[in-house]
């Protein structure tokens, strides 16, 4: 009995098991981003010479896209809790997932911004197949990963990869951006970690100038959504501040939502400050039209 009440069970679970993935989305796919030979850029960390995405779509795709950067202060990458949880997260709204693993700049400034526009532009050369909208292409980013999607939202003006094939000639700029305790500037009230690892350790004044993206806003910057909490210590939450106070000045669309407490990385990546970003960036997209009313909705399960 016991044997056949066994088969039965794992004959049950494996059915189950079936109809759930048919019925979820599609299991992610990691692929290298420069898929033509050796990366633009000084020789990278990565062995292969190449940054990766992961995609994870959702069962049923409204549109919307988002390039996922984590943070790490550019000298690691903090993959899972702002990185793959963020993507199944945005997959509960119909909202593709794109995990970006950058190169790490040691030293090199452009290199993680050369990635961050591939990926973008990557995105736009997939969108029927991803079921995507080319003009809902967004960028979400933490921490130092903040730095670089706000990089990426303020740079795509500036000469980067300058390829010749059909993916490089699509737009790099980014049609929104979500900055969640983001490092913007690389002068005082920077997170010096940071600095360090994208700048190196004397950078000129030019380059810090560059790079503090505070300083880098015009009219053209895709609207942007700021949360950071008010006892950040670790990154000053002058840094998101300052960058709204920037992009209102250039009359861009932004909201900035300064939560009361949490710290750095909002209490663990868990609690109500961290669902409070999550529910306000969701509406902001709705005000944007980047998500219809009833896609802002529904529960926040994804910590």
């Amino acid at each position: 009995m016991t044997g056949r009440w066994t088969f039965l069970g794992l004959l049950c679970w494996s059915l189950s098991a079936v109809a759930l993935a048919g019925a979820g989305a599609s299991s992610p796919e990691r692929s290298a981003l420069w898929t033509s030979g050796k990366a633009p850029g000084e020789p990278p960390k990565f062995e292969d010479g190449s940054g990766f995405i992961t995609v994870h779509r959702p069962a049923k795709p409204n549109g919307a896209a988002m390039i996922i950067c984590p943070g790490g202060s550019y000298g690691g990458l903090m993959r899972e809790p702002e990185g793959h949880g963020i993507a199944r997260w945005l997959n509960q709204y119909g909202i593709t997932g794109i995990v970006l693993e950058y190169r790490l700049p040691q030293g090199r400034a452009n290199v993680p911004l050369l990635d961050a526009q591939r990926a973008i532009r990557l995105v736009r050369s997939k969108a029927k197949e991803w079921g995507v909208d080319p003009h809902r292409v967004g960028i979400i980013g933490f921490s130092a990963g903040g730095h670089l999607a706000a990089t990426a939202a303020t740079h795509f003006g500036k000469a980067g990869h300058d390829g010749s094939g059909a993916v490089d000639k699509l737009s790099c700029r980014p049609d929104f951006a979500i900055l969640v305790y983001p490092v913007v500037t690389m002068g005082e009230k920077t997170h010096q970690a940071s600095k360090d690892n994208l700048l190196g350790k004397s950078p000129k004044a030019d380059l810090v100038e560059l790079y503090s993206n505070e300083k880098q806003v015009t009219a053209q910057t895709p609207p942007v959504f700021l949360a950071h909490a008010k006892d950040d210590t670790l990154v000053p939450p002058d840094n998101s501040r300052r960058l709204y106070e920037a992009l209102q000045a250039d009359k861009v669309p932004a909201q900035y939502l300064e939560l009361p407490s949490g710290g750095h990385g909002l209490n663990g990546y868990k609690g109500p400050m961290w669902d409070a970003w999550q529910t306000e960036s969701l509406k902001w997209l709705a005000a944007q039209k980047m998500l219809s009313a009833g896609e802002s909705g529904g529960e926040q399960t994804e910590k």
